[in-house]
């Protein structure tokens, strides 16, 4: 994946997340034979989200993403699910950046309750 562009919407996502909250955690986890690099997770006061990367997407998953507002519709996968949300990002996408810091910035305001 390093040196495509997934790798680079990951970095992306990575910044923005970081932009919106400097002291938040990323662990990888789930490390498989399928997936030796594993999953990103981010946290504070709980699982904010995690960055998929597949063939043809990357995938930012909010763990508590149905309940937090997106005026921006930027969500655009899981829609149906009743926890999460999910946005997938396609090669040439475009990301509203400030639209998602600002889904980080609620994702851990749910969080804290």
């Amino acid at each position: 994946m390093e040196g495509d562009w997934r790798g680079a919407i990951v970095d992306t996502i990575r910044s923005l997340i970081v932009e919106a909250a400097p002291d938040v955690v990323e662990e990888v986890k789930w490390r498989k034979a399928s997936n030796p690099d594993g999953v990103p997770t981010f946290s504070r006061s709980g699982l904010v989200c995690t960055v998929e990367t597949y063939r043809d997407k990357v995938k930012v998953t909010f763990a508590k993403g149905a309940s937090l507002e997106d005026p921006h519709g930027v969500f655009n996968a899981s829609l149906d699910a009743g926890t999460r949300r999910a946005i997938d990002i396609h090669e040439g996408d475009v990301l509203d950046d400030d639209a998602f810091v600002e889904l980080v910035r609620a994702a851990i305001a749910a969080n804290q309750g």
